[in-house]
């Protein structure tokens, strides 16, 4: 559920509408597809390494020992840092969503609110996170399926004012594809950003009971489910909806009213639809904030294991938790959401800049991988000796790299066309931030690939 629920949030239950207007009916289902796909290879390589060697600090270390310590050290900064700020961001998120229904009270008291839930959330144990996710995940699942079923009765004419819809709006017009391959590349951006977060299933395996057959587990069901969801939520979409609605541009909660789903739902007849998915976009913003708070903590930690980062960090209380790891990230993803109110611009400034900060992760969780099979293979081991052994490889990985490297580089293609100093300096601040932490490091420390033959596999 940790995996499953870490992929539908407000990317899907409102920007998707963003990637149909761009893409077309057919285009944003192959973005999606082959988005889809890629997760896939990448959950698939984390699974082998996690289940092989878990670790809380999860594909930070596994770069570390893999590759190059210098590639972990970039890693867990980028990770730890863009997930406090994006910690702050659901905060602010949830105040914005809260004055739907209390739009009087200060947003900022339902942020701190909601604050506190996930700080008590984490204190407690990793128990308690687990079961808060649980259960979240499932009313986020609960509710595509909702959608999916009116859908199709309103596709059919069983619900709503009209008669059958058939096909017609997935043809209409340029439709099913939309602005050729341009407009495909340019759906990859918003179905990638809709995706991030799956990796945190590696995280947890270095804290699950048992990763060896959890792990292998969820990331199978997961890869079915999301593609299901995914795939099939689109297309409701893109039958109900033409490409050419001025709703689908809508990409903030504060367009709620304006989401596809909850048009589709008011198309059905459904009474307070705009609260019922007001409720559930709440509910995917707090278990965005949950999650991040968890795995920051752990990447910190594991960053500390590692000699990245001050010992003290390595603390570990009674109930498991790394309580000094923990309470810094907490601090600072306060400190963040506080800068609002002193400088809304570097606010503004850090969200922008951290917003690639996911795909290097990926990237580098790719060439970990990549590295992993190649030196496991290279000292004598046998894939079966392996709990979970992904396949596909080397193409997995290797697919994985190059799609990642064609969404980053297509952030923001028109800052190329046109020379947008200013955009292009923000959309992709955290590609040269990256590089100039991995190269500190690296010459400070005089780091090197590590050779196959001397990787420390476990």
């Amino acid at each position: 559920m940790i995996a499953l629920g870490g992929t539908i949030g407000t990317g899907l239950f409102i920007a998707s509408g963003s990637a149909i207007t761009t893409a077309g009916p057919g285009g944003s289902l192959v973005a999606y597809a082959v988005m889809g796909i890629m997760v896939y290879f990448l959950m698939t390589s984390l699974a082998e390494m996690a289940t092989y060697n878990p670790r809380s600090g999860s594909f930070t270390e596994y770069a570390t020992r893999y590759v190059d310590p210098a590639l972990g050290f970039a890693m867990g900064w980028n990770y730890w840092f863009g997930g406090a700020i994006t910690v702050a961001l659901e905060l602010s998120t949830v105040g914005i969503v809260m004055n739907f229904w209390f739009p009087h009270v200060p947003s900022w008291i339902f942020s701190l609110a909601a604050f506190v839930i996930i700080f008590i959330i984490n204190y407690l144990s990793v128990r308690t996170y687990g079961e808060t996710e649980f259960w979240l995940s499932l009313l986020k699942v609960a509710a595509v399926l909702i959608f999916l079923v009116v859908g199709v009765l309103v596709i059919l004419g069983v619900l709503g004012p009209h008669q059958a819809i058939g096909l017609r709006n997935f043809t209409y017009r340029q439709a099913p594809f939309v602005h050729g391959i341009p407009g495909v590349i340019s759906a990859f951006v918003v179905s990638g950003f809709s995706f991030q977060g799956t990796e945190m299933v590696g995280i947890a395996a270095g804290e699950s009971k048992d990763p060896s057959t959890s792990v292998p587990r969820a990331i199978k069901a997961t890869f079915w489910r999301i593609l299901l969801f995914y795939i099939l939520t689109i297309f409701v979409i893109t039958c109900i909806l033409p490409y050419t609605n001025k709703h689908l541009l809508s990409s903030d909660v504060q367009d709620i009213v304006t989401s596809p789903f909850t048009l589709i739902f008011e198309d059905a007849g459904l009474r307070y639809a705009a609260g019922i998915m007001n409720f559930v976009i709440l509910i995917a913003v707090l278990s965005s904030a949950n999650s991040w708070l968890y795995a920051i903590s752990r990447i910190i930690y594991s960053q500390s294991v590692d000699g990245f980062l001050w010992r003290g960090f390595r603390k570990v209380n009674q109930r498991g938790v790394p309580i000094a790891s923990f309470l810094i990230m907490a601090a600072l993803s306060l400190a963040i959401w506080g800068l609002q109110f002193i400088g809304p611009d570097v606010y503004n400034y850090l969200i922008g800049a951290s917003s690639l900060g996911g795909f290097m992760e990926w990237l580098g969780i790719a060439i970990a991988h990549y590295r992993f099979r190649r030196g496991f293979i290279k000292q004598g081991h046998s894939l079966d000796e392996l709990n979970y052994h992904a396949g596909f490889f080397p193409l997995g990985p290797i697919f994985a790299f190059v799609l990642c490297l064609v969404v980053i580089l297509g952030q923001d293609i028109s800052a190329f066309t046109h020379l947008d100093w200013s955009n292009l300096l923000i959309t992709y601040m955290s590609v040269p931030t990256f590089i100039i932490f991995y190269l500190a490091y690296k010459i400070t420390h005089h780091t090197h690939l590590v050779p196959l033959d001397q990787m420390k596999l476990k």
